[in-house]
């Protein structure tokens, strides 16, 4: 147990998540200050002392990022100039997690910026969930915990109804994510294979596994525009049968997205966690909404105690 005493404050981005947390830990959440100027600049202070605490300070970068994580950076360098022991950054949704290699010449590795931003501005240990790519842990030189919420929705799916699924990667980069998933509820598993024509659009050219007559529920770690849901077509073009459900962690949810869910009968339901704050214009019918902040409790309390979080973490 550290002797430095636990702190807990957060961003504008989830200030509902925050509160969830603080709340199962039975502990306060520190009192900031973030503003807007006129001219869009961001203004952040903290408004107690700090001064050799351990601070877990929690912040998604969902739209708008660059706002959300400008200000991540701003506390983190607030957080140092007032003396706090340690900084650990909980980013729940970690931004430019897609631009993490070099596709093209000539591009930037945006998710190796962001890492450097965190480390040069004092984050003391990141923590984040569902990463696009673990590898991207790497990418540090400080303490990284790579968390998952594929428990929770897994244990969503675990209901009778869905005893005769199947378990759906919607690419080959989501086999090891998609095979966690078979692995806990016990079901089959698919791989289709595709092909990216451009930034936007992709196209099914195989599937790899038997879909005839099962339910499919696909997963993936988040969901934007949802071209995810383009891809029903081809499952049920290879024979799958009965309503399809989605599991996936962070909800994005950009406007095309929603239209598709409303016009596609044969979706279910979508399942989702709260790593991005999902508003009420968004909260459509199809749509649950899984808390990760009792998770997060946990892990917060663990790290501080000293204790190992290696089964909550994601190491393949």
């Amino acid at each position: 147990m550290s002797s430095h005493p636990l702190r807990i404050f957060a961003g504008s981005s989830h200030q509902a998540l925050a509160h969830e947390v603080t709340d199962l830990l039975g502990v306060p959440l520190g009192n900031s200050t973030t503003r807007i100027f006129p001219d869009s600049e961001i203004f952040v202070n903290i408004d107690e002392v700090v001064r050799d605490q351990d601070i877990f300070f929690i912040q998604t970068c969902s739209m708008p990022v660059n706002d959300r994580l400008m200000e991540l950076l701003l506390y983190l360098d607030a957080f140092r100039r007032a003396s706090a022991h340690s900084i650990s950054v909980v980013i729940p949704y970690f931004p430019y997690a897609r631009q993490d290699r070099m596709s093209h010449g000539r591009e930037a590795i945006s998710a190796r910026v962001v890492a450097n931003l965190l480390e040069k501005q004092g984050a003391s240990r990141v923590i984040f969930f569902d990463i696009h790519n673990p590898a991207i842990q790497g990418f540090f030189n400080i303490p990284v915990d790579p968390l998952s919420a594929i428990s929770l929705l897994a244990n969503y799916y675990r209901k009778p109804e869905y005893r005769n699924s199947v378990i759906v990667s919607p690419d080959v980069g989501r086999a090891s994510l998609a095979g966690k998933y078979a692995g806990l509820l016990d079901l089959p598993l698919v791989i289709m294979h595709k092909r990216r024509s451009s930034p936007l659009e992709v196209k099914t050219t195989h599937i790899v596994g038997d879909i005839t007559g099962r339910r499919p529920i696909i997963v993936d770690d988040l969901i934007a525009g949802g071209s995810v849901l383009k891809q029903l077509d081809d499952l049920y073009q290879h024979g799958a049968q009965g309503k399809a459900c989605l599991a996936i962690t962070h909800p994005v949810l950009l406007p095309t997205a929603l239209k598709r869910l409303d016009e596609d009968d044969r979706i279910e339901k979508l399942v989702v966690t709260n790593t991005i704050p999902v508003p009420k214009e968004k909260l459509h019918p199809k749509l649950e909404v899984i808390s990760i902040a009792p998770l997060l409790a946990e892990i917060i309390n663990r790290i501080y105690g000293g204790i190992s979080i290696s089964e909550k973490m994601i190491l393949s």
